[in-house]
């Protein structure tokens, strides 16, 4: 026994070898004090990996911002057709006529084509508003279409006419008669591939107020129209092409495409936000 103890006896501290960790090259492991000791990262290889890190953003960042617009194009997109299908439904159970701008003005407010917005006895910003009052509303369902997911509702320069934004579309007023005209019948469409129902709309608003005179700001518009006087003051163009430069459009035959803007036609008051004329071919019918 006293052999075989001796045979296994641990050796010393005196006696146990200083091992080191075969084929390292930045360190050490003594197994004695079992501690790891590495050379630091020099400043120059610091600056490098910094640099490697900041081209691989610079890389994959663009990447993700066209992968974000695009997902915000296709819910647009659905937004649009959704409407579209709406408003078939609604000539169905109306003989083919198109509903009105709006209705009526009631409970201080307006009912519009989309619903009920408080007039101007309530701040713009601070008005109420009541989708369910709209004529597309027992169509869809309750579904949230009104919303274009554009980051532009976002900007500093948006100037919102309610609570929140209300509606991010707007209805072609060729097809969708004033209060004080007769319906459209769906039949004065002749070219549904090519007359727009519905589209990407907004305004830049300079004669609300002395400040806005100044400082121009974007607004929500409910309407498509053809305004083809640009050198002139009362010019008001109210497509918007928020989508990588391009509007969103819903056609008479159900299916949605891009616009661009009519050349010569950007608002000037507010370049950046890219509001201008659609061509006025796919709105008269």
């Amino acid at each position: 026994m006293n052999g075989a103890s001796s045979k296994f006896q641990v050796p010393s501290s005196k006696q146990a070898p200083d091992l080191k960790w075969p084929g390292s090259k930045f360190g050490i492991w003594n197994l004695e004090f079992g501690i790891s000791r590495h050379r630091a990262f020099t400043l120059v290889e610091l600056l490098v990996v910094i640099a490697v890190i900041g081209i691989l953003a610079a890389l994959i960042l663009p990447a993700l911002n066209q992968g974000k617009a695009s997902a915000q194009r296709t819910v647009c997109t659905g937004n649009l057709r959704q409407l579209g299908i709406a408003t078939r439904l609604y000539w169905e159970d109306n003989r083919g006529n198109g509903f009105k701008q709006w209705s009526s003005n009631t409970n201080n407010g307006r009912v519009w084509w989309f619903g009920w917005l408080e007039g101007a006895a309530a701040a713009e910003g601070q008005r109420k508003f009541d989708l369910s009052a709209g004529v597309l509303f027992p169509y869809l369902q309750g579904s949230d279409v009104r919303l274009c997911p554009s980051p532009v509702w976002a900007s500093a320069q948006f100037k919102p006419k309610a609570t929140s934004v209300v509606f991010s579309y707007g209805c072609n007023s060729y097809l969708f008669a004033a209060n004080n005209q007769p319906a459209v019948n769906v039949n004065r469409i002749t070219r549904p591939t090519e007359t727009a129902l519905f589209a990407d709309t907004a305004q830049i608003n300079n004669f609300q107020t002395e400040d806005l005179a100044e400082n121009p700001m974007l607004e929500e518009w409910y309407l498509l129209s053809v305004e083809t006087n640009q050198p002139a003051a009362s010019y008001y163009p109210n497509g918007h092409f928020r989508h990588s430069g391009k509007a969103s459009v819903v056609f008479g035959d159900g299916h949605v495409g891009r616009e661009k803007m009519l050349p010569g036609s950007l608002d000037q008051r507010l370049p950046n936000q890219l509001v201008g004329q659609l061509r006025p071919e796919i709105l008269q019918p």
